[in-house]
């Protein structure tokens, strides 16, 4: 049975930092596209950020270039999220996916989902 954990989230200051962490069990997150998205209330879920399984090549979407940073250490199976320069737009509940398709911003591109873990950055 696949399971993907997120942790990390919290209540943040603008500017301030914080990584999340998707544990994986069930599945290899080497083996699969994993991504970030996050869901603000009222909005629509929206890519944040995805590596690819054989290149681990990073992909990002533009609001968050240059400040949030995907990583996997693939001995833990667990992937990462470190965002910095926190923004109060920033603020959502963000869950880890996995895929075997492609490291898209597509959420049908990914199969498992992990539950969540709200980040709130205040102003």
């Amino acid at each position: 049975q696949v399971q993907l954990v997120e942790s990390g989230g919290g209540l943040v200051q603008a500017e301030g930092s914080l990584r999340l962490s998707c544990a994986a069990s069930g599945l290899t997150v080497s083996t699969y596209y994993m991504a970030w998205f996050r869901q603000a209330p009222g909005k629509e879920r929206e890519f944040v950020a995805s590596i690819s399984r054989s290149t681990g090549n990073t992909y990002y979407a533009d609001s968050v270039k240059g400040r949030f940073t995907v990583s996997r250490d693939n001995a833990e199976n667990t992937v990462y999220l470190q965002m910095n320069s926190l923004k109060p737009e920033d603020t959502a509940v963000y869950r880890c996916a996995a895929g075997t398709l492609a490291p898209g911003r597509s959420p049908g591109l990914y199969t498992y989902w992990g539950r969540g873990t709200q980040v709130t950055v205040s102003s």
